[in-house]
């Protein structure tokens, strides 16, 4: 038989901690959220050097390791919203985005907004399948 709670908190060590009243991720019946996630180091707190791309891959290394706390992976990711500080970053961000999604990549929405915490140049926030745990009674 398979159960899943209706809602547990994510935790992990791997990704920056919440700084606020939000978790890095909930996990929903088969579904896991992520919080968006910016190109912070979870060691030190700091947006990681080098522009653009290394930001991306900051990111997608939290949300990775969001989801794979959660009992999910990269490949289980449904969807995918990205924020971009300047639209014109797209095409170099899109690079970096590829080599984590490479074959059925998730559905994708990419914005540009006005700002984001602590002057990152890119947020990116997933929702994921989780595989259901199989209890024995």
């Amino acid at each position: 038989m398979h159960h899943c709670r209706e809602k547990e908190i994510v935790r992990t060590n791997n990704a920056p901690k919440a700084i606020g009243p939000y978790s890095v991720g909930v996990k929903a019946s088969h579904f896991v959220f992520t919080a968006g996630q910016i190109g912070l180091e979870p060691q030190t707190g700091v947006i990681v050097a080098g522009g653009i791309e290394a930001e991306t891959r900051q990111a997608l290394t939290n949300v990775r390791a969001i989801l794979e706390e959660a009992g999910s992976s990269l490949d289980l990711v449904v969807k995918t919203t990205v924020f971009l500080q300047d639209m014109n970053d797209f095409a170099r961000m899109n690079a970096v985005y590829g080599e984590f999604f490479v074959t059925d990549p998730p559905a994708r929405s990419a914005v540009q907004v006005a700002g984001l915490p602590k002057g990152a140049q890119v947020e990116i926030e997933a929702v994921a399948l989780v595989p259901c745990e199989k209890h024995q009674d």
